[in-house]
């Protein structure tokens, strides 16, 4: 997800943008003999490996139907299930897919995507040969993909929907797909995620309403604010509703709960959100946003900052010292990508704000600011 968000950036927008997401297709069943020659690539120490060899060279198993029972049998391949060195063992074992990939590899767990942009024939070349080179890794580690669950996400209209294949299978394509439990269609508008964040906090939501007997601001708020508010703001940074339409449907659901409360039901909703300290989902979007621009321009993410923002060198006394450039862009979506939609509402910050030594300092400073906005 980050590809599609960072590339999304300074990218041309190309003819076409494929995404290809590949599933490993059992992650504890990786070769014994494989895995300890990587460990010895790592330079660990020869007891370290011997005593590895000897943990996984222990264990045998057979199946049991009813009352008949199979002969034991060494394991040749994986780890046992739920032990601590099996996802560390897991990476060592797959850190060598990228080698000689040209396209973009992103690697999660047992989950790999492929990126790549296709504005030409060659373009597209680099893409299936990236893919041929993961079926090839996937034959001599004997770790195949499970290519049923492998599709080609194509993004921008005027795609031409090219086939990739991996090995002899032509790979499917999708619409949409859900990555980290963020979805996104070839559209780019994140309506369908607006729309699955809003059905699942407005059931539990009901359910809160159903189940509980008390509705005081005591009860409600606490349940509000840890069962169904996350759901609302899970990575809404990357996921931030395009339209009108989502923004009010996301809305609708911090209406409904504060209209739960009791004593506060024939307010208005603005005067329900003052009465109980809150701000709206939309602001507090804008608050997660700035918070996020804090952290690639000064805090823990500032390496990857240089890369995303452009700073404007002016001397003038009403800027607040740190202001980022407007980058050019032709597409109209481009306008709701964090890079872009932040520009506008950073750059009015006051230098106190701004400046402020520490994340906190700026999460308390901004929060008095963002009150006094309408």
């Amino acid at each position: 997800m980050n590809f599609l968000h960072k590339k999304a950036r300074w990218l041309k927008w190309p003819s076409e943008l494929a995404c290809a997401r590949e599933r490993l297709a059992y992650w504890h069943g990786y070769s014994h003999d494989i895995l300890i020659d990587k460990l010895g690539k790592y330079n660990l120490d020869r007891a370290t490996i011997r005593w590895v060899h000897n943990w996984l060279d222990s264990h045998s198993q057979r199946v049991v139907v009813n009352s008949a029972k199979s002969c034991w049998k060494g394991k040749t391949s994986g780890v046992p299930q739920g032990s601590v060195l099996g996802p560390v063992l897991f990476n060592i074992f797959i850190n060598d897919v990228d080698i000689g990939i040209e396209s973009t590899l992103i690697k999660f767990a047992d989950d790999t995507k492929l990126g790549g942009v296709a504005t030409s024939l060659e373009d597209r070349d680099i893409i299936q040969n990236d893919l041929s080179k993961l079926e090839k890794w996937s034959e001599v580690n004997r770790m195949r993909f499970n290519k049923e669950k492998c599709k080609v996400l194509h993004l921008r209209r005027n795609n031409q929907f090219h086939t990739y294949k991996m090995g002899s299978d032509c790979l499917g394509k999708s619409m949409a797909e859900r990555d980290l439990g963020v979805i996104v269609d070839h559209k780019l508008n994140m309506s369908q995620q607006c729309d699955a964040a809003a059905k699942k906090a407005n059931m539990i939501l009901g359910c809160i309403n159903r189940c509980v007997v008390s509705k005081t601001h005591e009860v409600i708020l606490p349940l509000y604010s840890a069962l169904v508010r996350p759901q609302l703001e899970y990575c809404v940074q990357f996921w931030a509703p395009h339209f009108k339409k989502d923004v009010e449907k996301l809305e609708r659901v911090q209406r409904r709960a504060t209209r739960m409360i009791k004593g506060l039901e024939n307010m208005t909703y603005e005067a329900r959100l003052h009465e109980l300290g809150l701000f709206s989902l939309e602001k507090r979007r804008l608050r997660g946003d700035m918070i996020a621009v804090f952290k690639y321009l000064k805090g823990c993410h500032k390496e990857e900052g240089e890369n995303l923002f452009l700073l404007v060198s002016e001397d003038r006394t009403r800027s607040n010292g740190l202001k980022v450039q407007q980058g050019r862009f032709r597409l109209d979506i481009r306008k709701k990508f964090l890079t872009v939609r932040v520009v506008k509402y950073w750059n009015k910050l006051p230098r106190e704000v701004v400046e402020s030594p520490s994340l906190e300092i700026f999460k308390n400073r901004l929060d008095r600011h963002l009150s006094g906005m309408v």
